[in-house]
């Protein structure tokens, strides 16, 4: 692993890389969306983002979630990608969803490490959950409540589409961890963000680094 920018460097260690500070805007927790994309812009292979990976791809993923108090992901991402609990003993992972329907003996959920997000309005779930908004999810009002029920100061986001596209058009992506896989996939996997409206939310392009043809970038939210 090699740093192109700032600074080049031809040895760096992911966690020298990415401890940083992250720190809470008022009344929501820090958000950093963690995402690899295509060279023509697709976020999946075969409807998960394992063909896009690589093992520093995945090594960063899990170094980037040491820093969090609690993963954000949608319904379908967590079935498509097969999430299992946390590696963390005192992190969970908070799972988006309209309907709250899941597979509650599945490992996620029947570890006790499982939040579901979801509308008020939406059927009772067997497990904890953040209950914000009728019919649609208030996001702004479910990240206040992960921030003030469980503690969460820093939110890793991990897709999918949808839900970049909900943190994006509320201007709550305060980092983006994108990776950038050398190949082209074709087909019509997503984009990174599904159904924002029209955005000019500009970043800071905080650092490049690059491992056998894969650049990761870090960008941080201009405020």
């Amino acid at each position: 692993m090699r740093r192109l920018f700032p600074h080049p460097a031809d040895a760096i260690d992911l966690r020298e890389a990415y401890d940083v500070e992250r720190p809470a805007p008022a009344g929501r927790p820090w958000v950093s969306l963690c995402m690899v994309s295509s060279l023509d812009g697709s976020t999946v292979v075969d409807t998960t983002s394992r063909g896009l990976s690589n093992p520093t791809d995945q090594a960063l993923l899990l170094t980037l979630r040491s820093f969090a108090d609690v993963i954000l992901v949608g319904a379908a991402t967590v079935r498509h990608e097969n999430y299992g609990p946390p590696k963390r003993a005192d992190q969970r992972i908070a799972v988006v969803s309209r309907s709250g329907r899941f597979d509650f003996d599945s490992p996620l959920f029947a570890s006790g490490r499982a939040i579901v997000v979801l509308p008020e309005d939406a059927p009772q779930v067997p497990v904890p959950s953040v209950r914000a908004g009728t019919d649609t999810l208030d996001l702004p009002a479910a990240l206040g409540l992960l921030h003030t029920q469980f503690g969460a100061n820093v939110v890793q986001a991990e897709g999918g589409a949808t839900l970049n596209g909900l943190l994006a058009a509320g201007d709550f992506i305060d980092e983006l961890n994108l990776t950038v896989s050398p190949q082209i996939s074709g087909g019509d996997g997503q984009r990174l963000t599904v159904g924002a409206p029209a955005l000019a939310r500009r970043m800071h392009l905080a650092h490049v680094l690059e491992d056998d043809g894969f650049l990761f970038t870090r960008y941080v939210r201009m405020r």
